[in-house]
């Protein structure tokens, strides 16, 4: 997961950010901050790996906040002008979206960043020790299903609860979205929409904004993940 916080003035920038950044699997939302100073004070005792920062704030700018920021997570920047935009890339942000912005570009300047791994006690990552293992347990209300993890070939997102499909069963499990992006492996398993993650060992062809896969199942691409799905494939 991706740790960020959000630094921006306005309630309804705010808003929409929060909403991005919940739409996302790999986000972790620490803090709404709505000036540079309040910040700082957090990032001083808190880790970030990402900021999104509007230039234009109260107290100390967007600006001035990175010249005394140490240790700075990537910054995107966020604002209404362009006039900043040249300078902003003397600070090596990772990007620069212009508002108003769609969440398909908040998704491709988010998509530049680096996926930190976390580890565990043993010095494994999270990713490389549940990626090894043949098995998992799924809760589903009272129950722990055992899944062979090479015979999903995708999970979908549905309101409160998330439904892992196999060739020949469907698993109801409580567990979220962003906890499957969490604990699979992410070289196997892709997000390729808003709701769904793929198994991409299961994929047959790709046509369109369509995922064709084994046993006649299909699933979408969402515009916004399009991009990133197609560099994974084909990579």
């Amino acid at each position: 997961m991706i740790r960020c916080v959000i630094i921006e003035d306005q309630p309804p920038a705010q808003r929409i950010l929060q909403k991005y950044v919940g739409d996302m699997g790999n986000l972790e939302l620490k803090g709404t901050f709505s000036d540079g100073i309040q910040a700082l004070d957090f990032i001083k005792s808190n880790p970030v790996d990402l900021l999104f920062l509007d230039i234009h704030l109260p107290k100390l700018s967007g600006i001035d906040f990175l010249n005394i920021l140490d240790n700075k997570p990537h910054v995107i920047l966020t604002t209404a002008f362009s006039d900043y935009a040249l300078e902003s890339y003397e600070y090596n942000v990772v990007d620069y979206l212009l508002k108003p912005f769609s969440f398909e570009r908040f998704v491709k300047a988010v998509s530049k960043i680096p996926v930190r791994k976390e580890r565990d006690p043993t010095g494994t990552t999270s990713g490389e020790s549940v990626g090894m293992r043949e098995e998992i347990f799924v809760k589903s209300g009272y129950e722990h299903l055992k899944i062979n993890i090479a015979d999903i070939v995708y999970i979908k997102s549905d309101a409160d609860y998330t439904e892992l499909v196999t060739a020949d069963k469907k698993y109801l499990s409580s567990e979220p979205l962003r906890y499957w992006m969490e604990n699979l492996d992410p070289k196997r398993f892709v997000r390729s929409h808003k709701s769904f993650v793929i198994n991409t060992a299961k994929i047959e062809k790709v046509m369109g904004n369509q995922i064709y896969m084994t046993d006649q199942i299909k699933a979408p691409i969402g515009r916004a993940y399009k991009e990133s799905f197609m560099k994974h494939l084909l990579r």
